[in-house]
């Protein structure tokens, strides 16, 4: 990743989060990279499952999966490195199972009670447009892009804790924070996700025009 004031918190750590990855990859190191990215997916599927069952510990296992689907994916590649698997194909694989798992997850919300469809598919362009710029420099050889207001860590986070917050009221009976103006929390940061996945695409669109020779 390259250094820059604009990221989100967790995208600025990524060689800590490899180091702590460190042990978990070596005893991986057999195992073929692309399974892991595989697994990632099933669990980001189930957690898109979890969120369209009306079910009082639904939020609880989404966000659970959603926290296991993201340890795969920030395995995968460092496995791929330590054991000297990695290459453009597996990389290719790491980004579309990526684009599927955001866009799953994403959709699976927007369909559930938890969210209007309308600001899921905000929710969805913006993420989708922010991933693509990310592609796009490293597509025109200026490598990955990840800068910008909301990295797909960061992301992951607020998703995770947005849905534990919910279940936990949930489970206490409590409104105080289910419905905000009329909308959930979790509808809200749909909105969050729409609003900063479009800046996070323009922001990414400008860096790359200012490398281009």
């Amino acid at each position: 990743m390259e250094p820059g004031g604009s990221e989100l918190v967790l995208d600025n750590y990524r060689g800590e989060a490899d180091r702590i990855l460190s042990p978990a990859a070596q005893r991986l190191s057999s195992v073929n990279p692309n399974i892991l990215s595989l697994i990632s997916l099933i669990l980001a599927i189930s957690a898109a499952a979890f969120f369209l069952i009306d079910w009082d510990q639904s939020l609880l296992i989404a966000a659970l999966l959603i926290m296991a689907s993201g340890l795969f994916d920030a395995l995968d590649g460092k496995v791929a490195r330590i054991s000297s698997k990695a290459s453009k194909r597996g990389d290719f694989v790491d980004h579309v199972i990526d684009r599927y798992s955001d866009a799953i997850i994403l959709s699976a919300i927007a369909l559930s009670s938890l969210c209007p469809t309308s600001f899921g598919l905000f929710a969805v362009v913006g993420v989708l447009l922010a991933s693509y710029m990310g592609t796009q420099a490293q597509a025109l050889g200026l490598g990955r892009e990840y800068r910008g207001i909301l990295g797909r860590a960061d992301r992951l986070a607020v998703l995770v804790a947005v849905s534990l917050i919910m279940y936990i009221f949930a489970m206490a009976n409590s409104d105080a924070v289910m419905d905000i103006f009329d909308y959930s929390l979790m509808a809200w940061m749909m909105i969050y996700f729409g609003l900063a996945g479009n800046i996070t695409a323009l922001q990414r669109a400008y860096m790359i025009w200012k490398s281009l020779p």
